[in-house]
């Protein structure tokens, strides 16, 4: 079972590198893609620098034309999708988020953060269906409609598309794991700012998507 990380990320330079380092000792992992959603900060240069398979799109287009992306180029039959802000994540917590998969217990997996940092913890109690890091079949991924417009509906869109379709889906406890919040990478206003979009972004794909 050919396994790829894909991992997209808009002017993660700062942040990457501890995301690609754990995944370099993850055996498990065929290929490591970082797509770069039309970053200007040195992305691309810092995942080339790690190892990582680049894919460069010209233009912001958000996260859910970014996985598109990172999915079209790869034939592999488990993806793992993990956010470029990590905070401590360990080998064992991508051992964690694929083993359900391997054994056929789920077609995805949802991992939530558990004694990390409070506001990261406490995001994830509040709405733990929007947490990036999963582990999910080719076949679930490509047959999300219109994938490629859902920016940071994405995760939604994937989680209703599992209940709808019954696929099943495993929570993972990821101790010790947490992000660099938006606040913290551009300030308190504009990363107010950014994650109010963020959740209209959200309100569009469950008011827009349907899923039969």
């Amino acid at each position: 079972m050919k396994i790829a990380a894909v991992i997209p990320a808009y002017n993660e330079a700062k942040n990457l590198s501890r995301v690609l380092k754990p995944l370099r000792e993850c055996p498990e992992l065929a290929e490591v893609i970082v797509v770069s959603d039309g970053s200007t900060d040195g992305t691309a240069a810092v995942a080339r620098i790690m190892g990582a398979r680049v894919i460069e799109l010209p233009q912001n287009r958000g996260k859910g034309a970014a996985v598109q992306a990172g999915l079209q180029a790869t034939t592999a039959e488990v993806i793992l999708l993990l956010d470029a802000d990590l905070i401590g994540l360990t080998p064992r917590h991508v051992q964690d988020l694929l083993t359900p998969i391997f054994t056929q217990q789920a077609m995805m997996t949802i991992g939530y953060f558990t004694s990390g940092r409070l506001p990261t913890d406490l995001s994830q109690q509040m709405a733990p269906f929007l947490n990036g890091q999963r582990a999910v079949t080719r076949e679930l991924l490509a047959a999300l409609p219109d994938l490629d417009h859902s920016r940071y509906g994405l995760e939604v869109m994937m989680s209703r598309y599992a209940r709808a379709k019954h696929c099943k889906v495993v929570w993972v406890d990821l101790p010790n794991l947490s992000q660099v919040m938006k606040e913290e990478k551009i300030g308190l206003v504009r990363g107010f700012a950014a994650r109010l979009r963020m959740y209209w972004q959200i309100i569009k794909v469950l008011v827009a998507v349907r899923i039969q």
